[in-house]
């Protein structure tokens, strides 16, 4: 019991570790990661060294592959890519492996000392992510030792070592006990560190290792596929690749390339278990992707043939299209995301702001429709995008980050009030359709000239949002000082033409209505524009 004891105390540090360390690195990449994901693209070598470079950074090619799950799921993924950046993430994951696999143990009271000093008495933010690096790395030596003296008992236990032995010369029970392990534990570095720990006080030798490890790889895909319950098939397929490419590289191994690994490891440390099951983790990724990297198309295709694309599937309608909770593990690509699904909505938005002028000047009920239909898309959108700002915020974000998420929820009611004006237009056009109103010529001119103004605006704020272009936001004001101007200009005129006889009570009262919602949507575009800037 006290061994237990030990080891679980020694692994919850060595998994805290972990994720403090991951965490600090999240914070201090930040922008950088969100880019190198951006970067992303069909070639398929480029998804590899994605995928390396995200999981290196998260430090857990779960937390990878899950992420890549919510990808393929919220559609900003094709499987094409997801297979590279899956095969990138096993490489990636092998660094912490090889950072716990040296005899490290003395510096990590350093560590943890320097890290918490920075951590409680500096202010500055980057500081302060540079700290929770050096805790996270402290905690992840602190666990190593912790499992180290909790197993040194077991070398008094002849059963244990000839049970270790015994998974070197049965390697299908040896995989399927890493499966097992890394299965419950939800992480292969985890369960990397508990081998690295019997390796290094002489327990298990590196032949009753190698199958363990395999089939830690193997068991590393649980975490994705568990993530893919309820998401969509494509998503489902995208977690099977992952286990279709490990379980053919354990094969592979195991039946052709266990005694040539077993040599080459052996060679570069011969008296040093630890790094020999390090190295060999890493030999066995890298190989594994080297070997199947050309064939990634047809694992696509196998997964394709074996879950094959539904009718229903094809015809699904998609609410949000970035957004996935399984991104939120990743806070500085799930914010860039949000960013897209929050320019997406600006962009519906838009479009109903379009057909309900369409539905005024050429009398359509056709665009009415429309407007409502966009209308209730952006009110949808609306609703999602906050739920998921909402559960962003509570994620460790550095301050710059949370500021954008603060600013995207005023952000996202100022677009849905843009459309709520827009349905406004469409019910003015409703009523000019039942009464058969017109407009004069001159009113008409009038309201092409402020509506383009109006559409300029509101596009170029959601572009100075996507783009963050603070410089954008001058000509925003300027064109929204212009949009004043000409709504008292136009009010004057159209009085005129009330008192003159050209216009009509009925016609005139949409008019003046029309003038003041699309001020307003110049004011909300100004809104905007303004929050960018303040970032």
């Amino acid at each position: 019991m006290e061994i237990a004891i030990g080891i679980l105390g020694g692994l919850g540090l060595f998994l805290y570790g972990m994720n403090l360390m991951a965490e600090g690195l999240q914070k201090a990449a930040g922008e950088k990661l969100k880019k190198i994901v951006e970067k992303l693209t069909s070639n398929v070598v480029m998804g590899v060294i994605v995928g390396t470079v995200v999981t290196a950074i998260i430090q857990s090619s779960s937390a990878a592959t899950v992420m890549i799950v919510g990808f393929v799921n919220a559609g900003i993924m094709t499987l094409g890519q997801a297979i590279g950046v899956i095969m990138g993430a096993n490489i990636g994951t092998t660094v912490t492996a090889q950072i716990v696999s040296f005899k490290l143990e003395a510096i990590a009271p350093v560590a943890l000392g320097v890290g918490i000093i920075f951590y409680l008495f500096s202010k500055k933010q980057k500081t302060k992510e540079f700290a929770l690096i050096l805790l996270g790395f402290g905690m992840l030596f602190t666990g190593m030792e912790f499992m180290k003296d909790a197993v040194k008992p077991l070398s008094e236990y002849q059963g244990f070592r000839d049970a270790l032995v015994y998974f070197g010369e049965h390697q299908i029970l040896g995989v399927l006990a890493g499966f097992l392990i890394t299965g419950i534990v939800q992480s292969s570095s985890a369960s990397m560190g508990m081998l690295i720990a019997l390796a290094s006080e002489g327990l298990i030798p590196l032949s009753a290792a190698l199958p363990i490890l395999y089939g830690d790889n193997i068991g590393t895909c649980v975490t994705s596929l568990i993530s893919s319950i309820g998401a969509s098939r494509n998503a489902k397929r995208a977690a099977t690749m992952h286990l279709t490419f490990n379980v053919l590289g354990t094969i592979i191994f195991i039946l052709i390339l266990n005694i040539p690994i077993t040599k080459f490891v052996t060679y570069l440390d011969p008296n040093d278990t630890a790094r020999q099951i390090a190295n060999a983790h890493t030999m066995f990724n890298v190989v594994n992707v080297i070997i199947l990297l050309p064939f990634a198309k047809y694992i696509v295709k196998f997964v394709t043939k074996i879950m094959p694309i539904t009718e229903e599937e094809s015809e699904a309608t998609i609410g949000t299209k970035y957004l996935d909770e399984r991104i939120l593990q990743t806070p500085s690509i799930a914010l860039g995301n949000t960013v897209k699904e929050v320019i997406r909505m600006g962009n519906k938005a838009n479009k109903a702001l379009e057909t309900s002028m369409n539905s005024l000047i050429k009398k359509s009920n056709a665009d009415v429709e429309q407007t409502v239909k966009y209308e209730e898309t952006v009110n949808a959108l609306q609703k999602d995008i906050l739920n998921y700002l909402l559960q962003l915020s509570k994620s460790p974000l550095n301050d710059d980050e949370r500021n954008k998420v603060d600013l995207l929820f005023n952000t996202v009611n100022d677009i849905e009030r843009v459309s709520d004006h827009a349905e406004n237009i469409s019910e003015l056009s409703r009523i000019a359709i039942e009464k058969d109103l017109s407009f004069s010529e001159k009113a008409m001119e009038e309201m092409k000239n402020i509506y383009g103004k109006v559409s300029t605006n509101f596009i170029e704020s959601l572009k100075c949002l996507e783009e963050n272009n603070k410089e954008m936001a001058a000509g925003i004001y300027a064109r929204e000082d212009e949009v004043d101007a000409l709504e008292k200009l136009y009010k004057k005129t159209h009085m005129e033409r009330l008192n003159n006889g050209k216009c009509t009570i009925d016609s005139g009262v949409l008019f003046l209505d029309l003038l003041t919602n699309l001020e307003r949507v110049s004011d909300h575009s100004c809104n905007i524009a303004n929050r960018v800037e303040a970032e």
